[in-house]
C-alpha cells in the first residue's frame, strides 16, 4: 500500500467499548492515529476538531444514531471529503439503502476478522487519495475517457456515447468501487427533468454495459450501482 499510514486519522464510533478497543488496538497497530467516540454527539465534536480522513460508524448508537451523525456529518463544510463506512450488525437491505443515501462510502457488516476489516480501510483509503490526472483524461485501465472532448475509447478504439450515457459513465467511474444510489445518479445525471424514473437508469446502464461489457458495472441489490476495473 503506498500510503503513510501515520498520516491517516481514523475516528471510530460505536457504543461498545470491546469492540472500540479492539478495532483501535488494530489500526494503531498498522500505524494509523485513531480516536474513538461512543456516541454520534461526541462523535461530531471529535470530527469538526481532528478532521479526520475517514469515519466507521456504528448504525445503533444513544442519542443520535449513526444514520443521523452521517448526514450531519456530510453538511460540514470541511468534513464533505472525508470517508464514511458503517461497521454494524444490521445486514438488512434498508439499513444498507439508508447508510448509502445519507453519504456513506461502503457498508461493512458485523462480524469481521481484523485483517479483513483492516484490509477494506486501506482501500477506501487508497481509493479516496488516488491523486486525479493533471489532464482531462481518466485511465480506467484499458478504458480511456477524455472529459474535454467527450470520448471514450476501450483497447484503443472509440466508442460513441449520447450526452446522458457520457454523463451517466463519468459519474460512475469517478469513484471506482464507490456505490451511487438511484436516486443519487437521478440527482446528478438527469436534475430536475420531469419524466424521468427508475426505467431510465435502467436503460442508460444497459447500454453502457453493452458497450463496455458486461464486467465494469456491478448492480447492488436495491441500492445503486457500482464502477470497477
Amino acid at each position: 500500500m503506498n500510503i503513510e499510514n501515520n498520516l491517516y486519522k481514523i475516528l471510530l464510533v460505536d457504543d461498545e467499548q470491546d469492540i472500540l478497543d479492539f478495532l483501535s488496538y488494530n489500526l494503531t497497530k498498522e500505524g494509523f492515529q485513531v480516536f474513538t467516540a461512543t456516541n454520534g454527539n461526541d462523535a461530531l465534536k471529535i470530527a469538526k476538531k481532528q478532521i479526520p480522513n475517514l469515519i466507521v460508524l456504528d448504525v445503533m448508537m444513544p442519542e443520535k444514531d449513526g444514520i443521523e451523525t452521517c448526514r450531519e456529518i456530510r453538511e460540514h463544510e470541511n468534513l464533505q471529503q472525508c470517508v464514511i463506512a458503517f461497521l454494524s450488525a444490521r445486514n438488512e437491505d434498508y439499513s444498507q439503502i439508508a447508510g448509502f443515501e445519507v453519504g456513506a462510502d461502503d457498508y461493512i457488516t458485523k462480524p469481521i476478522k481484523p485483517r479483513v476489516f483492516v484490509s477494506r480501510i486501506k482501500a477506501l483509503l487508497r481509493r479516496n487519495t488516488t491523486s486525479p490526472k493533471p489532464t482531462s483524461e481518466i485511465d480506467l485501465g484499458n478504458i480511456k475517457i477524455d472529459r474535454e472532448r467527450h470520448s471514450v475509447y476501450k483497447d484503443g478504439i472509440e466508442i460513441n456515447f449520447p450526452k446522458k450515457e457520457f454523463k451517466l459513465l463519468l459519474l460512475l467511474s469517478s469513484k471506482p468501487g464507490k456505490v451511487f444510489t438511484r436516486e443519487f445518479i437521478l440527482e446528478q445525471v438527469w436534475g430536475d427533468e420531469v419524466v424521468v424514473g427508475d426505467r431510465t437508469i435502467d436503460v442508460h446502464i444497459r447500454k453502457l454495459r453493452e458497450k463496455l461489457g458486461e464486467d465494469y458495472i456491478k448492480t447492488i441489490k436495491g441500492i445503486g450501482y457500482k464502477f470497477e476495473f
